[in-house]
């Protein structure tokens, strides 16, 4: 297995992801979306790869802070393909984001998983990851 950089040809291998977790018709802005993040210097969006197929993606950002000295990253997508699932590929891609958020003077990450989605919960425990302080948010397409 080999984590790179996503590249404009994993479009249709994350839209497939992301079905998985339960956003469908990303297929229609998927190509869009994917060029915004490639291009944005805040974001690294990680791709496991065996040979040429997409094992799994990891969408982490980086957001520095006023009042602290050390910076955050924050994961607000990954996925591991079902059938790779529970072989070492989402751990794999896990230490590598730890590993480049640290290289980018990030004392901490933050995780966005929800409480649905109790195996990726379990996942994330065993990987050393402790609930914070709820998020507070406001729907702002109304």
């Amino acid at each position: 297995m080999k984590i790179r950089l996503a590249e404009a040809e994993d479009s249709f291998a994350l839209s497939a992801l992301l079905t998985e977790l339960g956003y469908d018709n990303t297929q229609t802005f998927i190509e869009r979306r994917l060029a915004q993040l490639m291009d944005d210097q805040t974001e690294e969006l990680l791709v496991a790869v065996d040979g040429n197929t997409v094992l799994g993606f990891l969408s982490l950002h980086f957001i520095p802070q006023l009042a602290l000295a050390g910076d955050f990253a924050r994961v607000s997508y990954f996925c591991i393909a079902e059938g790779e699932r529970s072989k070492g590929a989402g751990q794999q891609l896990l230490k590598h984001a730890e590993n480049l958020a640290k290289q980018r003077g990030c004392d901490r990450m933050e995780v966005h998983c929800h409480e649905h989605r109790i195996k990726a919960n379990a996942f994330y425990a065993r990987e050393g990851y402790s609930e914070s302080p709820r998020y507070i948010i406001k729907d702002l397409r109304s």
